[in-house]
C-alpha cells in the first residue's frame, strides 16, 4: 500500500502533491514499483493536525479521486478517512476501500456506509484524536487492552452488517503509543494474527523510528522503515503501508523470496 497525501500538513510529505500532474505521476510511479493499493488521504491524522471538516475534505479529495480512477481504472484505491460523509462520496466516485484510523469509533455511521457498499474496511487501534492521542498512551495492560479494543471495534462492525471477509486490522503503530509500546506491538504481531483477520502495518517514517535513529527528518527514516517491512515479510503480514515504495518493493521482493 502506497501513501498519497493530498494534505498540506502531513508529517512526511505534506504539500508536495499539489497539482493533478504531480498526483498522477505519483500514482503511475507507485504502480510501476509494485504498489497494489493506493491509500489516498485528504485529512492529516498526524499528532497535532487540525481537522478541516467533511465538506473541505470532500472538496480536497474527490476531484483527485475522479482523475485517478479515470486514468487508472484497475488500481485499488483506499480512502484514509474517519468521516462517514467522505467515505460515502469516495465510494460513490470509484474508491474501493475505507481505511479509518479510528475503526468506526469517531463516526459510527461510517460502518453503515461500508456495509452498504460491501467494501473492505481497515479497522485501526487508536485513542482520542490528532490533538490528544499522544496524551492517551497510558495503559495498565498494554497489549491486552489494544487487542480488546480491536475486538470491540470488530464486533461493532459485524453488528452493522459489515462482512467478516471485508475486515482488515491495523494495530495502530504511532497512534496513542510511545516508542516502547510501538516496539511491543512489533514484537508481538503473532498475537494480532491470532484474531484471524488480515493485518496491515503502517509504520513508515513514523516518529518512533526517528527516536531510535535520532533522525528528525521523516524522509530520512526509510532505512528504519525497511527493517519493519522485512519483519512483516518474515511474519507473513498481509499489507505494509509505506511512503518510499521503490525501496520497500525491492526489499520485500528479496525478503519474500527468503521467508515464503
Amino acid at each position: 500500500m502506497g501513501v498519497i497525501n493530498l494534505t498540506p500538513d502531513s508529517f512526511s510529505d505534506g504539500g508536495v502533491l499539489n497539482s493533478t500532474s504531480k498526483v498522477l505521476n505519483q500514482v503511475k510511479y507507485f504502480i510501476s514499483n509494485g504498489v497494489d493499493i493506493i491509500d489516498l488521504g485528504a485529512q492529516s491524522t498526524r499528532p497535532g493536525a487540525e481537522e478541516i471538516g467533511s465538506r473541505n475534505e470532500i472538496k480536497r479529495l474527490i476531484p483527485y479521486l475522479k482523475i485517478i480512477r479515470a486514468e487508472f481504472p484497475e488500481v485499488l484505491i483506499s480512502i484514509d478517512t474517519f468521516n462517514s460523509d467522505v467515505a460515502n462520496e469516495a465510494l460513490l466516485n470509484g474508491a474501493n476501500w475505507i481505511n479509518d484510523v479510528t475503526g468506526g469509533r469517531r463516526d459510527e455511521e461510517i460502518l453503515d456506509v461500508v456495509s452498504k457498499f460491501n467494501c473492505p474496511f481497515v479497522i485501526t487501534h487508536s485513542r482520542g484524536n490528532s490533538k490528544n492521542m499522544n496524551e492517551l498512551n497510558q495503559y495498565k495492560h498494554f497489549l491486552s487492552e489494544v487487542i480488546s479494543s480491536l475486538e470491540s471495534l470488530i464486533n461493532n462492525a459485524l453488528e452493522r452488517k459489515i462482512s467478516k471477509e471485508n475486515i482488515i486490522l491495523d494495530p495502530g503503530i504511532g497512534f496513542s503509543k510511545d516508542l516502547e509500546q510501538n516496539m511491543e506491538v512489533l514484537k508481538n504481531l503473532e498475537l494480532f494474527k491470532k484474531l484471524n483477520f488480515p493485518i496491515l502495518i503502517g509504520a513508515s517514517r513514523k516518529r518512533f523510528i526517528g527516536e531510535i535513529l535520532k533522525e528528525i527528518n521523516p524522509k530520512e527514516r526509510d532505512i528504519g522503515t525497511l527493517a519493519i517491512s522485512c519483519l512483516c515479510s518474515q511474519l507473513n503480514i498481509d499489507i505494509v503501508r509505506v511512503h518510499n515504495v521503490n525501496m520497500n518493493y525491492q526489499i520485500l521482493k528479496v525478503a519474500d523470496k527468503i521467508y515464503r
